[in-house]
């Protein structure tokens, strides 16, 4: 049995800890050990994932499992282009993947921009994570590919782009 809630400013540590679990078993294959602390620490500091959710500039999901966060979404309109959203952020604790509650959650995201009034929904997903076959499977497409930097790093993407 699941629910999901919109996470609050209380939540912060909760959506750190989720994160920096499924980064490690997400990214170890394709990143090297010094960009994943790297991006964590600038990612998903408490202040700034405090701040987004204090100021509203990114919206997150938490789905729990028996009253357990074990997953979550990050979305905001682009800021570039307001009719588009864009899913920042989307993880499931390693134990939990595989029943479904990935699709679930870009559902709740689905449902959230189009109660906006939108009809486009972003992402990035890194070239090489096989995450990119489950969003082709619910739907998205690779409409470009982008590298944006991070610190010293640089995040190799896919945008993939679901539209109604």
């Amino acid at each position: 049995m699941y629910s999901i809630r919109k996470a609050t400013v209380a939540d912060t540590e909760t959506i750190r800890t989720i994160a920096n679990d499924t980064w490690w078993a997400t990214y170890s294959a394709i990143l090297e050990e010094e960009q994943i602390s790297f991006m964590l620490k600038e990612i998903y500091a408490s202040e700034k994932i405090s701040a987004q959710l204090d100021n509203g500039t990114q919206t997150y999901l938490l789905l729990e499992e028996q009253g357990r966060a074990v997953a979550f979404a990050g979305y905001s309109p682009r800021e570039e282009d307001a009719d588009i959203y864009k899913l920042h952020k989307l993880y499931c604790l390693p134990e939990t993947q595989g029943k479904g509650y990935g699709k679930i959650l870009i559902n709740a995201v689905i449902d959230q921009t189009k109660a906006a009034g939108k009809h486009t929904l972003d992402l990035n997903v890194n070239r090489y994570n096989k995450a990119r076959s489950f969003y082709e499977k619910v739907g998205f497409a690779v409409v470009y590919e982008e590298d944006v930097p991070i610190g010293p790093y640089w995040m190799n993407d896919y945008v993939m782009r679901l539209e109604w």
